[in-house]
């Protein structure tokens, strides 16, 4: 007989089995090959936390790191934008008035003209002595977070960015000749050749700099850059041999003034070098173990799979609380003497919000909270930006930002669009949908939702015609570019859609915090909007009079399907018929115009159209035409196979994580109002799983699928509450672990109201 102890310890076991061994077997290594090593910095080897970060890669046969901080930035006020004229009321009239030009000049131009704001790039270290070694093997461990580098003569070289603390670290291993480094400073004073150059970047040289000063002590150098105004930064390089074979190293970069808390000094850093390479490699290990336990994924398709298995990977290496949010290129700078693409901006029409998507069904919900947590720190700044540029109270967020939230020109129909914060306000939702913190609900998502209804409740007017609420001017994301004809006369569907969101959300949440008069009022708002512009042929619009009927890279006209969600597949048949036209309609008008992004935002839009070999295919073509060996996205066609008349290859990050958030699109959506599982595969997929992928409302699903057939579904609730779930099984059996209640409801569903922390393994039989 077996005693009760002992019995339940046997069923916790089997409860265990249950909702954790179909996922245990997802594990494999996971490892990038760079054989050869890379040629160019685009191609390199990354690493970082968020905060620092290196590109390793191969310049003149010499092993070159590129370091980098994401807080180096030179934030001198953009030249010329400041000037009396910036006024949005100043910009309507001149737009109606036939008079664009001087608004071309006084605001589009000083973004291409000048230099600055910018990031800025921050060293190099150059191992010299590995010039006339012979490659044997160089790998990416991406479970480990660690770049290996071994030659044929033994000698191998290991290096980390280390998760947590603001150090990198190299070891060498097997040496056989004199240990050399350098640490080469960017050029400040070098000769420009290029100016006026917002994509491929301006030479340093513009930016005005003294030469900074190397100081080689023994076994250690030290370089101080002052840049613009009262900023400066230090790299610091620190090393040791432990016997005549090895050498281990750290690096750090501090900036001053240190706003992150982040900076570390010599004595410090060598603290840690005193500590050693492994010692200090358990902590980095433990929360990479932790970040890869948070979620995982396995599908038949190799390709697709380990370009996500690289998406999480750079995810998780730039993306921290603490630290600036994910720009155009994060903690990887162009090391290339030329400062970054499009300045290594905050572009917030379309860039960060892209970089994010995959952080909420991807279970890093804390990773996430950095880009939020910068909305917050900056709060005061957008409303300064608010009150000086459209007299409105509220927020508003400048479409290109500096590091400190100030606007920096452009393209002003996007850099100063009136709707940017709205699409910032999703990413609260999400968050608040995601998690259920009823605290962050309260202190954050509600007030910064309620801040852009008040603004966007100001800044539009009821139309006297029609009776319903408009923009005086309108745009979208970035149709007809900078021309005059970038702005419309009636709302396009991307404005609208985007204030259509936010006052329902503002409603919605008004009503979940109680505030019922609130509630009441945004709800009129909202009720005061027209319909989204739809053609004859079901097709969403760019606007009432102005079809989608050229290529474009930015499907800003779809942004009510996804990522918006307000028209949904389950909702009707009128629903699909416009998904699936305006899909459609992104197909026949073909990709001359589209950029990398372009086909990850199409692989996100035909899995919320359960289209799973459209979406896989869409996701394919991303992988294996526009990203570079190392997997960053490079925005061109670099097969030149016609995806895309761009061949150019500025790198963005922003491509990356939209398609890893196609991935999880595929698998798991829960949107509508349910969980559907494996809800846009493809037809052979047969074998399919994933492992605690979260779902809104808290709950964080695993799921499998064998030889066509769903066999496993595990739930687990962190806040409890009741979830729609679309049945995947005919007969089941399920193990519950706390309170857990099945109720029936309509055909082929099923609700299961969940007490917190507990939780539900489902198996077909």
């Amino acid at each position: 007989m077996i005693n009760p102890i002992k019995k339940t310890r046997i069923h916790l076991v089997f409860l265990f089995l249950y909702l954790y061994l179909p996922c245990a077997l997802l594990a494999q290594p996971r490892f990038h090959q760079f054989n050869p090593l890379p040629q160019q910095w685009d191609e390199a080897i990354p690493l970082g936390n968020g905060m620092i970060g290196s590109l390793i890669w191969e310049k003149n046969k010499t092993i070159r790191f590129a370091l980098d901080r994401a807080d180096l930035w030179d934030s001198r006020p953009m030249k010329g934008l400041h000037r009396k004229e910036f006024s949005y009321q100043w910009i309507v009239e001149q737009r109606l008035n036939d008079n664009y030009k001087p608004v071309q000049e006084y605001f589009d131009h000083p973004y291409d003209r000048e230099p600055a704001p910018t990031k800025i790039p921050g060293a190099a270290i150059e191992f010299n002595f590995t010039k006339a070694l012979s490659l044997e093997d160089a790998k990416l461990n991406l479970d480990e977070a660690t770049s290996e580098i071994i030659w044929k003569n033994g000698t191998r070289l290991y290096s980390y960015v280390h998760a947590i603390d603001p150090v990198g670290w190299f070891r060498f291993e097997n040496l056989s000749r004199d240990f050399d480094i350098e640490l080469i400073p960017p050029f400040y004073q070098a000769a420009v050749k290029v100016s006026g150059d917002p994509v491929g970047g301006d030479d340093l040289g513009r930016l005005g700099y003294e030469q900074g000063i190397v100081e080689r002590k023994p076994n250690s150098i030290i370089y101080n850059q002052k840049g613009w105004g009262a900023f400066s930064y230090d790299v610091i390089v620190s090393w040791k041999r432990l016997d005549a074979k090895t050498v281990e190293g750290v690096w750090t970069i501090r900036s001053n003034p240190d706003v992150f808390k982040s900076n570390l000094d010599l004595a410090n850093l060598q603290q840690k070098l005193k500590a050693g390479y492994h010692q200090n490699r358990k902590t980095h290990l433990a929360w990479w173990s932790k970040f890869w336990a948070k979620s995982d994924l396995q599908v038949p398709d190799k390709t697709l799979q380990h370009q996500w298995e690289m998406e999480q990977y750079k995810f998780g290496s730039t993306a921290r609380q603490n630290a600036p949010p994910i720009s155009l290129q994060a903690i990887w700078s162009a090391d290339n003497g030329r400062i970054p693409p499009w300045k290594g901006d905050f572009h917030h029409d379309l860039n960060t919000q892209l970089s994010y998507w995959p952080s909420y069904s991807g279970n890093h919900l804390e990773l996430a909270m950095g880009y939020l947590d910068h909305f917050e720190l900056n709060k005061e700044n957008y409303k300064r930006y608010t009150k000086l540029f459209f007299g409105k109270e509220g927020i508003a967020v400048p479409g290109v930002t500096t590091l400190d939230g100030t606007e920096m020109g452009g393209w002003i129909q996007y850099s100063l669009s009136p709707t940017v914060s709205a699409w910032v306000s999703q990413h609260y939702y999400l968050q608040w949908r995601y998690s259920m913190d009823k605290d962050f609900l309260k202190n954050k998502a509600y007030p910064w939702i309620k801040s852009t209804a008040t603004f966007l409740e100001q800044i539009s007017v009821l139309d006297p015609e029609t009776g319903k609420r408009k923009l005086v001017i309108s745009s979208s994301p970035e149709i007809n570019d900078n021309k005059s004809s970038a702005w419309f006369t009636k709302t396009t569907n991307y404005d609208l859609s985007l204030m259509q969101f936010n006052f329902k959300t503002a409603a919605e949440l008004a009503r979940v915090l109680n505030l019922m008069e609130e509630a009441r009022h945004w709800d009129k708002i909202y009720q005061q909007l027209p319909d989204l512009a739809i053609s004859k042929n079901n097709e969403l619009m760019i606007s009432p009079d102005y079809p989608y009927s050229e290529s474009h890279r930015h499907f800003s006209n779809t942004m009510a399907i996804h990522p918006l969600g307000l028209i949904k597949w389950e909702d009707s048949d009128q629903s699909k018929n416009i998904i699936r036209s305006s899909i459609k309609s992104l197909d026949d008008v073909g990709p001359k115009l589209w950029c990398g992004y372009s086909y990850a935002w199409l692989g996100n839009l035909k899995a919320r159209a359960k289209d799973g070999e459209g979406a896989a295919k869409a996701l394919t073509i991303f992988s294996t035409a526009f990203c570079s060996t190392n997997s960053f996205h490079l925005n061109g066609d670099q097969t030149k196979s016609g995806y895309s008349d761009f061949v150019y290859r500025p790198f963005t990050l922003e491509g990356n994580f939209a398609f890893a958030a196609g991935i999880q699109e595929m698998l798991i959506q829960s949107h509508a109002g349910f969980l559907e599982v494996f809800p846009a595969i493809p037809s052979d997929w047969k074998d399919v799983s994933f492992k605690t992928l979260r779902a809104e409302g808290a709950f964080l699903v695993s799921a499998e699928k064998k030889h066509g057939k769903v066999t496993i579904l595990n739930i687990q609730s962190e806040k409890g509450g009741s979830l729609k779930v679309k049945s995947p099984f005919g007969k089941f059996e399920q193990k519950i672990s706390g309170k857990v209640k099945i109720i029936e409801s309509e055909s082929g569903f099923i609700r299961i109201d969940f007490e917190p922390k507990s939780s539900i393994a489902i198996k077909a039989i």
